[in-house]
């Protein structure tokens, strides 16, 4: 028994947007259409897909199942078929990215406003998260994030040079209190935290010494989700605070922060634009991939 493709596509459609009328207006059909389609497949199956309320579409686990084992072959057709059509014109269509928050050379704004300018038939559509996730079955083109979370199975092309993360204070905060001398003693300051949801640990402070690893679990008394706050707290003297250093930088600059514990800091790979490397990229992924490359500190590519 084979399901019809053109089900099993509309079927990944409903199950990336979670809504039957944003799948139908990617697909250029009617809501109807779509709900029809999806309760053909179901019948076939003889197994409910998706779970229907008046104010959401989620997936059954027999719809997670079928939605993962689908997804991958999916967006290689969808690949194939955009590759076909653009081999007589120039790359287009709509290239989606899930950006790691802090990649901060990647999202500061000339990179992309470059790429856009000279690839005017591409629709960007970027999603900021620092949820780790698979790139492919949630339908994404690439992903920007640190090397050393990165699956190992992608290709890997660096979008900014080493990095390092640091703590920082206002100068009239350590004037008032001082500074730790050693990472431990985090513990007897006011600290600014972060977490990347509300149910997650506030991430740990992590540096090095003597060439081995550790991390610091400070009890933050102001913990966010949001780096832009985080700094502006820092300003106002709220308390140290910790991050890349590239987001901390034009602060540093202006002299309205100052970075701390420098010596147990050390460099690390930066942050990498990924794909799959199962399947030949999209000419739109294809011209994202070539102009990191043309404006990469460093050229080389591989698989992580």
């Amino acid at each position: 028994m084979l399901a019809d493709l053109n089900a099993l596509a509309v079927f990944a459609r409903v199950a990336e947007a979670r809504s039957f009328r944003a799948a139908a207006d990617q697909l250029g059909v009617t809501r109807s259409a779509v709900s029809q389609t999806i309760r053909r497949l179901e019948e076939m199956l003889g197994i409910a897909l998706v779970q229907r309320t008046t104010r959401s579409v989620s997936l059954t686990e027999a719809g997670t199942r079928l939605y993962e084992e689908v997804a991958p072959a999916i967006a290689d057709m969808r690949a194939a078929v955009e590759a076909t059509g653009s081999l007589s014109g120039r790359p287009r269509g709509q290239l989606r990215i899930a950006v790691s928050s802090i990649a901060e050379r990647f999202l500061s704004g000339p990179l992309l406003a470059g790429f856009a300018e000279a690839n005017p038939e591409i629709q960007i559509d970027i999603n900021v998260t620092d949820h780790e996730f698979d790139i492919v079955a949630e339908g994404y083109d690439a992903g920007v994030r640190l090397g050393e979370v990165i699956e190992q199975d992608m290709i890997a092309v660096p979008v900014s040079g080493a990095q390092r993360q640091l703590a920082f204070c206002a100068p009239h905060y350590r004037d008032r209190f001082g500074v730790p001398a050693h990472p431990r003693e985090l513990s007897a300051h006011r600290c600014i935290g972060w977490r990347p949801a509300p149910e997650a640990a506030p991430y740990r402070w992590e540096f090095a010494e003597a060439g081995r690893e550790f991390s610091v679990a400070v009890a933050p008394e102001i913990t966010t989700n949001d780096m832009a706050l985080m700094i502006k707290l820092a300003v106002a003297g709220a308390g140290i605070t910790f991050g890349m250093e590239e987001s901390f930088r034009p602060w540093v600059d202006r002299g309205e922060l100052v970075p701390i514990l420098e010596d147990y800091s050390p460099a690390f790979p930066g942050f990498y634009l990924f794909y799959p490397s199962r399947r030949n990229a999209a000419p739109k992924l294809r011209a994202l991939i070539d102009h990191v490359r043309h404006n990469s500190p460093n050229s080389a590519t591989g698989t992580l």
